[in-house]
């Protein structure tokens, strides 16, 4: 692998900003998906090796470069004035409740959390957490939510299938039985 291809798989990385397919990757470099996967995973251990300010993640069948956690403070510095407001508890469940049960529709999500939430869903899809994944085949064809990779790049999760498992989730069955008490 040439130095070249390697400097311009990190341009690209570093040109767009947001996450970057092997295919795309590839089709760019001219090489095939494997020889582009070696090159980013290559510029990795580089920037591992000499513990950069930035660093390569790998989001399902992407790339993006990010910032290192060493430096947060650094970082913090600059951004502090600029930084958004944190997610708020009901936010964060309606988020939960949407990861672990992908693709969901409001409706569910307020069957499990027994309260309106247009507003933390509009907090989510603002914050680019979560997306319209499709409609369900029902009358009303209502939309399916599922999260994004914006969620996964902020939880530092490489697929969906990393989040922790719920051991005590409470079913169905669960709600409908304490619902009738």
């Amino acid at each position: 692998m040439t130095e070249k291809l390697k400097n311009a798989a990190e341009a690209i990385l570093f040109s767009c900003g947001e996450p970057v397919s092997t295919v795309e990757i590839a089709e760019a470099l001219g090489v095939s998906n494997r020889l582009a996967v070696d090159i980013i995973e290559a510029l990795q251990a580089e920037y591992d090796k000499e513990r950069r300010g930035v660093k390569i993640i790998k989001l399902a069948d992407s790339y993006q470069l990010c910032s290192r956690e060493d430096y947060f403070e650094f970082i913090r510095n600059v951004t502090e004035p600029r930084r958004r407001q944190a997610l708020t508890a009901p936010t964060l469940e309606t988020l939960s409740i949407i990861a672990y049960n992908q693709p969901i529709t409001r409706s569910r999500i307020e069957f499990i959390r027994g309260v309106d939430c247009t507003a933390s869903i509009a907090k989510l899809s603002e914050r680019g957490l979560i997306d319209e994944v499709g409609r369900m085949d029902t009358p009303g064809k209502p939309i399916l939510y599922g999260t994004t990779d914006e969620f996964l790049r902020c939880f530092g999760l490489s697929d969906i299938s990393e989040l922790p498992e719920l051991s005590e989730a409470p079913q169905q069955e669960d709600f409908l039985k304490n619902s009738e008490e």
